[in-house]
């Protein structure tokens, strides 16, 4: 079993230097720099084939790359999917990839998997957490998750995300494909997921919503980083406003 990491408060929770990860000889990612610190959000932000997506799949172990990559300050980079899931990363893909003929709470016991492996008895009780974050999965808890409203999948892949209680959730376009009122309930709960202490990276396309809750924020342009600061600032930015802000949703 992976033993979980700890490192001194100083050293960021996520740290990456000169990432390099692709499909085959087809390289997408040409020298990435991140890290995200311990509770923080931090968003990429970025158009369609930027890489966004590689970056996530390349953290969790999905597709192989060269470079440093450090969680609690060691390094993971050999680790597999199953390894780096153990030492409590969790990934909501972009597809959410939902078991569909089984009900929502199974979907969510599916998810403590990690807290049953490392001994947690009270695993039972992050249920209860999800269903305060989204009560809507309460009130369909027996309901086919196939069944489900675009809203609704996307809460159960992050419930089902949270069962593990990971120190490091990422988020793979989290919004798309869904109304403007479901949009602004999902980011709602990234908000309040910072109260939690967890560390999130949001990959997201929607980058008015994705910076007005994150800390920090990366611009991913064709595989490499073209401008990173404080989600302020970069809110803030003529490039960032007129490339990406101007034609954001609401």
């Amino acid at each position: 079993m992976t033993t979980p990491l700890s490192a001194p408060p100083s050293v960021p929770l996520l740290q990456i230097r000169d990432l390099h990860a692709g499909y085959g000889r087809a390289e997408v990612l040409h020298g990435i720099d991140l890290q995200a610190g311990e509770g923080s959000v931090v968003t990429v932000i970025g158009p369609n084939g930027a890489g966004k997506s590689t970056l996530l799949n390349a953290l969790m172990g999905v597709l192989p790359s060269k470079g440093v990559i450090e969680y609690r300050g060691q390094s993971i980079a050999a680790l597999s999917l199953e390894e780096r899931v153990m030492l409590g990363i969790a990934l909501v893909p972009e597809k959410r990839e939902l078991f569909g003929t089984m009900p929502v709470e199974d979907n969510l016991v599916l998810g403590a998997f990690r807290q049953v492996r490392i001994g947690n008895k009270q695993w039972r009780d992050q249920i209860d957490q999800v269903y305060s974050l989204f009560p809507r999965l309460k009130e369909r808890r027996t309901q086919l998750a196939g069944t489900l409203s675009g809203g609704e999948r996307q809460m159960l892949a992050v419930g089902r995300a949270l069962m593990s209680r990971p120190s490091l959730l990422m988020l793979d376009e989290p919004s798309l494909g869904l109304a403007p009122l479901v949009v602004q309930e999902i980011f709602r709960t990234v908000s309040a997921l910072r109260a939690t202490g967890v560390t999130i990276l949001l990959v997201e396309q929607n980058a008015r919503a994705a910076l007005e809750v994150a800390d920090h924020g990366y611009v991913l342009e064709m595989g490499s980083v073209s401008l990173q600061g404080a989600a302020r600032e970069l809110a803030g930015d003529s490039r960032v406003i007129d490339t990406y802000l101007g034609a954001a949703r609401s």
